[in-house]
């Protein structure tokens, strides 16, 4: 049996961003790790302003700062001389304080069965609920081109509440998914995440590796896919 009781506490004692700081923190849930000019420019707000609720947020656990993005697209923070902008990402508290689609009783449920079944039960499960979305997802992306098919994931992943994008990576193209509603649930079960991976290989007919995900603490859910290319005017 696996347990995390450290996220449970988390959790539990969770306050809610609200106001103005709810909005620089979804600008980062949504759209990926950013500087403070950046946010300040997408939501028109003054990069001072910005930099007061970053600095609250940063305060409160709900942000990591870095020197580079963690995952997906570099540039924007190396423009310019002198010292590098800080790029803030959301951390794990941080999406937690946005209302979650699975919560503690779905991780209660399969801790349950996972106790009294067969240690595949939940794996088996995962797979269904995997295959489940690629059906609606395989519909949609019947006549897509394969150069067009990573953006066209990221749509629909974006449309399901993942808050996906996609770019140019080193050798390939990045798979961003910058929200993850079941962070909570795969965090414990990781069978998830694989089984997300599976549907992904399967629906872009390519190879694919998972860099990074929520899950294991990082800001950003990253599947790369080498050899892959995003025609012109195809991002997502």
């Amino acid at each position: 049996m696996r347990f995390a009781p450290t996220r449970e506490l988390r959790h539990n004692r969770l306050v809610k961003i609200s106001g103005a700081s709810a909005r620089v923190a979804r600008r980062l849930l949504e759209g990926g790790p950013a500087t403070a000019s950046r946010i300040a420019l997408d939501l028109d707000l003054t990069p001072a302003a910005v930099r007061r609720h970053l600095d609250a947020l940063e305060a409160a656990g709900y942000l990591t700062v870095h020197d580079e993005a963690p995952f997906g697209p570099r540039g924007e923070q190396r423009r310019g001389r002198g010292r590098p902008a800080k790029v803030y990402a959301l951390a794990a508290a941080g999406r937690d304080a946005f209302e979650q689609v699975y919560d503690d009783i779905a991780v209660g449920a399969l801790r349950f069965m996972a106790s009294r079944a067969d240690t595949q039960f939940v794996a088996a499960y995962a797979e269904q609920r995997a295959e489940q979305f690629e059906q609606r997802y395989a519909a949609a992306m019947a006549d897509v081109p394969a150069e067009e098919r990573p953006a066209r994931l990221a749509q629909l992943l974006s449309a399901d509440g993942f808050a996906a994008s996609v770019s140019e990576g080193p050798g390939g193209v990045q798979l961003c998914e910058h929200h993850c509603p079941m962070a909570h649930v795969a965090e414990e079960f990781p069978e998830f995440c694989e089984a997300e991976q599976a549907a992904f290989t399967r629906l872009l007919g390519a190879h694919t590796v998972r860099i990074s995900t929520i899950a294991s603490g990082a800001s950003i859910c990253t599947t790369h896919v080498p050899g892959a290319s995003i025609t012109k005017g195809a991002t997502a």
